[in-house]
């Protein structure tokens, strides 16, 4: 199997919103929710591919020839790549039912965890969702991230259960879901959290305490003064908020400002290639997360097809940072990248 043959499954197998498109870009789904699209117009889904593009790497061969290496060390664990599988939920609504999210996180923790990275888990109002999410996490010894929504503190406390379940090496929750209508019309409502409120979960989970949805350098700082050991920084898909930066443009400013503090920087929305993971990291990310290609990848080849994209991505990384002249990751530095002006 080829990746072009993932695709081509993975057109038979979709629903009517994902157009699986060469690149996935925003373009073709731009507003439909439900579906991959984004809020609003789509536009910040659309920019935050568009805003990778405009970032340009320098190439510099002049340099010791000899292997490069990918391997990222992260919360006591050594992983192929510097990248992850991101979090996707509803995948029997937003992109077809052949798979639904317990099918789909089993697939994808399993395929993550033998081709040497990790998968970011969903989590969903049927309980059994992040049920099943746990027991694959579970059953790949603890290499997998369960991703809590913001829900109230009652339902919380189920969860927490669940990620001690799971063995999980790390835990993270999307504040940015705070957006999603789902949340808001629960009884009692669920939605965005104070700092104490995150310091207190961050506590209970008792493992690494990931923030997702952090795009503001405040936003950084309050996820720190909680106590988490990590942020993604990400405006979930664009299917939150219209208008929003791109995760690029804010990127490099919140990873100088949280520099030397010890917590780690993820970043997500619209990375597409190895090369943009190698953008990510000169800006100051310690890892990437792709969320939507995945899904395509599951879809067109399972586990199979998982492990290709997974290849075709750290082939991509490994290929651009031997062009640029570096040969591991702590070599990556801002003076690889071109900045729009």
């Amino acid at each position: 199997m080829t990746y072009q043959d993932i695709m081509e499954q993975a057109r038979g197998t979709m629903g009517a919103y994902c157009k699986v498109c060469p690149v996935c870009n925003g373009r073709a789904c731009k507003n439909q929710l439900p579906g991959p699209g984004a809020k609003g117009v789509g536009d910040t889904a659309m920019r935050n591919y568009e805003k990778w593009q405009e970032i340009r790497v320098n190439m510099d061969t002049i340099s010791e020839n000899r292997p490069v290496d990918t391997s990222l060390s992260l919360f006591g664990k050594t992983f192929r790549y510097p990248f992850f599988a991101g979090p996707v939920g509803a995948v029997n609504l937003h992109y077809g039912e052949k798979y639904n999210d317990m099918e789909y996180n089993q697939i994808l923790v399993k395929a993550c965890s033998e081709n040497g990275i990790a998968a970011f888990t969903g989590d969903g109002t049927n309980p059994a969702v992040m049920e099943a999410a746990s027991k694959a996490i579970a059953a790949e010894h603890g290499n997998g991230i369960p991703t809590i929504k913001p829900w109230n503190v009652d339902t919380l406390r189920e969860k927490y259960e669940l990620v001690k379940m799971s063995g999980s090496f790390a835990v993270a929750m999307d504040v940015d879901g705070a957006g999603l209508p789902f949340l808001k019309n629960l009884d009692p409502p669920a939605g965005s959290k104070t700092v104490e409120e995150l310091r207190v979960i961050a506590k209970a989970v008792g493992v690494p305490f990931i923030v997702k949805g952090v795009m503001t350098v405040r936003g950084a700082r309050k996820a720190q003064e909680a106590g988490a050991a990590a942020i993604v920084v990400s405006n979930h898909g664009g299917r939150v908020l219209d208008q929003c930066p791109a995760t690029a443009e804010v990127l490099g400013e919140i990873a100088d400002a949280m520099r030397g503090s010890g917590m780690k920087i993820f970043v997500d929305g619209g990375i597409r290639s190895g090369v943009d993971v190698l953008k990510a990291l000169a800006l100051g990310a310690d890892a990437a997360v792709i969320a939507r290609p995945f899904v395509t990848a599951v879809y067109g080849g399972a586990e199979e097809g998982v492990k290709i994209y997974i290849e075709k991505i750290g082939a991509e990384l490994a290929d651009a940072m031997e062009m640029c002249g570096v040969h591991d990751l702590k070599s990556i530095t801002r003076e690889m990248i071109r900045l729009p002006r």
